[in-house]
Order: C-alpha cells, then sequence, then structure tokens
C-alpha cells in the first residue's frame, strides 16, 4: 500500500503525472484544449485542482474542464467528459487530458489498511490505440455507504457492511443496463440481457478497494450471466435450486458466492489478474484505482496479444455512481508499455515499517487545515523529478517544487497573475 506525509497533497500528486504524460510523449501544452481532473482529495472547497495545474500550460489559458466529485468515481466522469468533448461539435481539434488520483487514509481501526495513493493522466484524442467504446451501463441512487463530512478532516465516514453490498448491486445493475443497451444496438430492438455475457470480453478491469471485493465481483457477473441463460454448458455443475432464488437476496448468499467463486477462478485469473498489478502494490487510489488497472493491463500484456482485444470496464464510487463500459484496442500499445515501465518503477519504490505508515499518517492529521507552515516531511521521500508541497503562507496559498537531481529543486511557474507572495522571479 501506497502512502504519503505532508510533504506530498493531491495538487503535487496531480501536477507530476500531468508532467510526466506531457514529456514522455512530447506533447505540446498548446495542444491540449480540455483538462478533465477527477479526485475526492479535497484541499479547497472553491479552488479546483485543474486551476493549479494551468502552471504547467504557459501560453495557454484557453482549456477548457475542470474538476469531477463523486467518492472514486470522478475520474470516470471526467473520461465521459472529455471523450463527449471530442465527438461533440465544440471540439476544436485539440487533445483532451484526463487526470485522476487521491491520498485514500483512514482513521485508526479495521478499514485503515484498505487506503492507497497514486495517480494517472491518460491522453485522449482521435485515432487512439485505446476505443471507449459508445455503450455504458449506469447506475446511481443516494445511500451513506461512504462519505466525507467532517471537512475539518481527511477521514472519511465508512459504513463497511453496507459497502458490501453496495459495490456489488451497483454492479450488476449496471451490467443489466449495459446488456439491455448493447443487445439494441446488436439488433435487438427488445434488448435481451442473455445477447451478452462475461465471454463477449477478453479482459476485465475493476475499480479495486480491495482485491476480494474485486474476485467477489467478478464472481457476482458470472452468476448474473447464469440467471439469463442457465442453460449454457459452462454452467452445468451449478445447483438448478440457485437459478430459482430472487437475485436481490443472493448478495450476501455464502452458497452462491463460493459456487461463482470457484466456477469463475480461472477465468479470473487470466482476464482479471493481469490488470491487478496496482491495486496489489498501491491499494486503493481511488478516482485512479480502475485506470491502474487499466495501466497494468497495458505493463502485462504486449500490444500484438492485445490487438482487437475488448476490455470490459467497472467503475464505482460511494453514495453512489457506479458505470460499466467498455474498451476496444485498436491499436499499437508498444509505446505506452515502453514509457509507463510500470513494474520497474513500483519495483522501486521503499518498503517501509508499519511505523513509519502511523507517523506519516499522524503528521497529516496533525497539518490539515493549518497555514503559514512548511512540511516537516522529508524531500529525499519524493521520486526525483516529482512534485512537492514546499510551503503554506498564511492565507492557505501553497507553493510547490519539484525534486531535482543532487538535491537541486525547482520551483514552479506560479504566473502573474498570481498574487506577489506566489510569484516566482
Amino acid at each position: 500500500m501506497a502512502f504519503c506525509d505532508d510533504r506530498e497533497d493531491i495538487n503535487s500528486f496531480l501536477l507530476s503525472v500531468t508532467k510526466s504524460l506531457l514529456e514522455k510523449y512530447e506533447i505540446p501544452p498548446s495542444s491540449i484544449g480540455r483538462i478533465d481532473v477527477g479526485t475526492e482529495t479535497l484541499i479547497d472547497k472553491s479552488k479546483s485542482v485543474k486551476t493549479l495545474l494551468m502552471d504547467l500550460f504557459p501560453g495557454n489559458s484557453d482549456i477548457e474542464g475542470i474538476d469531477s466529485k463523486n467518492a472514486c468515481y470522478g475520474g470516470t466522469a471526467a473520461l465521459f467528459n472529455a471523450c463527449n468533448w471530442v465527438e461533440s461539435s465544440s471540439w476544436d481539434g485539440r487533445y483532451a487530458l484526463v487526470v485522476a488520483g487521491d491520498i485514500a487514509i483512514y482513521a485508526e481501526g479495521g478499514a485503515r489498511p484498505v487506503g492507497g495513493a497514486g495517480a494517472c493522466a491518460m491522453l485522449i484524442g482521435p485515432d487512439a490505440p485505446l476505443v471507449l467504446e459508445p455503450v455504458h451501463g449506469t447506475h446511481m441512487a443516494n445511500v451513506y455507504d461512504f462519505y466525507k463530512p467532517h471537512l475539518s478532516s481527511e477521514y472519511p465516514e465508512v459504513d463497511g457492511p453496507l459497502t458490501q453490498t453496495c459495490y456489488p448491486t451497483a454492479l450488476e445493475t449496471s451490467y443489466d443496463h449495459f446488456r439491455l443497451k448493447e443487445s439494441r444496438r446488436l439488433g435487438n430492438a427488445k434488448g435481451d440481457k442473455k445477447d451478452v455475457s462475461l465471454d463477449d470480453f477478453d479482459y476485465a478491469c475493476f475499480h479495486s478497494p480491495y482485491g476480494k471485493l474485486v474476485q467477489k465481483g467478478y464472481a457476482r457477473l458470472m452468476y448474473n450471466d447464469y440467471l439469463s441463460n442457465p442453460s449454457a454448458e459452462k454452467f452445468a455443475t451449478v445447483p438448478s435450486h440457485l437459478g430459482e432464488l430472487d437475485r436481490a437476496t443472493t448478495v450476501l448468499n455464502k452458497e452462491v458466492e463460493k459456487t461463482f467463486t470457484a466456477l469463475s477462478s480461472a477465468e479470473f485469473k487470466a482476464k482479471v489478474g493481469p490488470a491487478t498489478l496496482t491495486s496489489k502494490k498501491l491499494g486503493n487510489m481511488y478516482t485512479g484505482s480502475l485506470y491502474g488497472a487499466l495501466a497494468s493491463l497495458l505493463d502485462s500484456v504486449d500490444s500484438q496479444t492485445l490487438q482487437g482485444k475488448r476490455v470490459a470496464m467497472y467503475s464505482y464510487g460511494s453514495g453512489l455512481a457506479a458505470s460499466f463500459f467498455s474498451l476496444r484496442v485498436k491499436g499499437d500499445t508498444t509505446e505506452m508499455h515502453t514509457k509507463l515501465q510500470l513494474k520497474q518503477r513500483l519495483e522501486a519504490n521503499q518498503v517501509r515499517p508499519c511505523e513509519e505508515f502511523v507517523q506519516a499518517l499522524q503528521l497529516r492529521e496533525d497539518k490539515h487545515n493549518i497555514c503559514d507552515y512548511t512540511p516537516a516531511g522529508r524531500i529525499e521521500d519524493v521520486p526525483v523529478g516529482a512534485y512537492y508541497l514546499a510551503h503554506c503562507d498564511g492565507k492557505h496559498r501553497r507553493v510547490y517544487k519539484v525534486r531535482g537531481e543532487e538535491g537541486k529543486a525547482d520551483v514552479v511557474e506560479n504566473g502573474n497573475n498570481a498574487p506577489e507572495a506566489q510569484q516566482i522571479a
């Protein structure tokens, strides 16, 4: 599980991944026409993280887009917004950027081990090697399974048992909507869920609070396939009485869970396993979790194998918002694989004792919402080339630096419109 102390925050995270994408792919700042950000790690109740990212685009203030917030779903909302812009009559021919990430931390107790941290950036434009397919199945509802009402704290209120039912229920409901829409797209005017199943996907990426929930989720989808087509050969060993149960009553049914977890085990390993690298190493990245899974897939499977393959995507955000959608690989992913270097970067992470994790969270807790201070966290713990928080002044205005080689650091250019205290000579 990844973590950070007060030396990094969500602004520094998203500045770092945006800068990295622009540099690795040699993207001119002037070629970006929209930036959509997904995060639930709020520093300010008014000022968006997107406005901080504008420091990376000198001379280009004509950039649409802003932050999206709803728990872990914000990254998907940002992706849909960016893709819709590129497809719209408002598109001006430039690229869009989607930036998503969070610092997932919990108060002392049972939920703390399912935290994590991380961020990602994605370039959106025409003729992309990964194509967002047009059908989305979405489920939204008013639920208090996880929420952050305490503005004086980073920690959420969590109803663990409720989350255990919300995640799979939202998954199968959004899957229902996807299957019906996809069936109609395929020519069945009335729509029939039986027309679409897990067999139509080569891989699957899930929002991953923790691994076991993802495995249960995949098993739940297979159970839904069984209900739609119980006579399929793959379900020959399933006890017939499981098909007679009311689906709504089976969310926590252990016989259903065990039967379909066992039945889907090999398929889960083949289709979902390659997409679990970041969740295993970084924990829950909240808005970045699903897209960390996608990066894991691109890193784990070579371009030739991926060609023409279809990837199921499940995004879930508490509160709640969920979507089931799909991507198709239609171009060479070799460059992404090469420049991601995901395995190497994850292996380079330093393993720290649990005491340091607890101390880092206590430091963040002590410094939350205070101003006129310099962080106490070690700059040496920040990766070379990444941003870190250098100072927060008496009016809560934040200044960031980039960690350079041999202790050399570059200050972020805050722009001519910044307050005098923030302007960099």
